[in-house]
């Protein structure tokens, strides 16, 4: 997990956060995003609950299925066309896991930085409130199709943006998608890594340093 301070300084946070080392998140959790505050126009960081929820929606269960969003055609879809316009944040991760079918099951692979340094997924965030007037934010992860290092094991992957692309994605006066959409590429398969993990990643109970550690597995 990468340190508060070095996150502030490649983020551009004001402030060091104070986050709990996370190995194995899953949807319906809780994962930090950055955005930009309202007032301040600053970067800030909070935690969401992944898994979209639209504002219009009746249920918060919706966000159950919303955890992804294809970046050819979130702008028009009716679940995340609103936050693509309006809400965009940065998800901050160290690593993401994808899975390969095998003889015996699904085998996890761990994606990474070559360097080892975090990163930023695109990611679309939203306000949803109750009749009962809870409040719950949270946010979905823009896919684009798979780099040369993801193909062998998928035909998609999370939109990874490059850090000159920030200030763009976040900035609140872009609307128009002929200007976000050339920033939802696949990220160069040159700068990562990736290796294959324990199957007890599987679930989501597991969490701990020994998710992110390479085992052998026979191909």
């Amino acid at each position: 997990m990468t340190p508060g301070r070095d996150l502030a300084e490649r983020f551009g946070l004001e402030e060091a956060p104070d986050l709990e080392p996370r190995y194995n998140i899953a949807p319906t959790q809780l994962v930090a995003v950055i955005r930009l505050d309202r007032d301040t126009l600053k970067r800030r960081l909070v935690l969401v609950k992944w898994g979209l929820v639209p504002y219009w929606s009746k249920d918060a269960s919706t966000g159950q299925k919303m955890i992804n969003a294809r970046a050819e055609s979130a702008a028009q879809k009716p679940a995340f066309r609103s936050a693509f316009k309006f809400k965009r944040c940065l998800v901050l991760a160290d690593g993401f896991y994808q899975w390969k079918k095998g003889k015996v099951g699904k085998q996890p692979y761990l994606f990474k930085m070559a360097d080892g340094s975090p990163f930023a997924f695109a990611g679309l965030w939203e306000r949803w409130t109750s009749p009962e007037r809870e409040v719950i934010e949270s946010c979905a992860l823009l896919t684009t199709e798979a780099n040369e290092i993801m193909k062998p094991i998928h035909d998609r992957m999370p939109v990874i943006l490059h850090p000159k692309n920030f200030d763009v994605w976040l900035d609140p006066k872009i609307k128009d998608p002929s200007i976000l959409k050339p920033l939802l590429h696949p990220y160069p398969s040159n700068e990562m890594v990736a290796f294959p993990v324990s199957d007890k990643v599987n679930k989501a109970s597991y969490d701990g340093p020994y998710c992110v550690e390479a085992v052998s597995v026979e191909e």
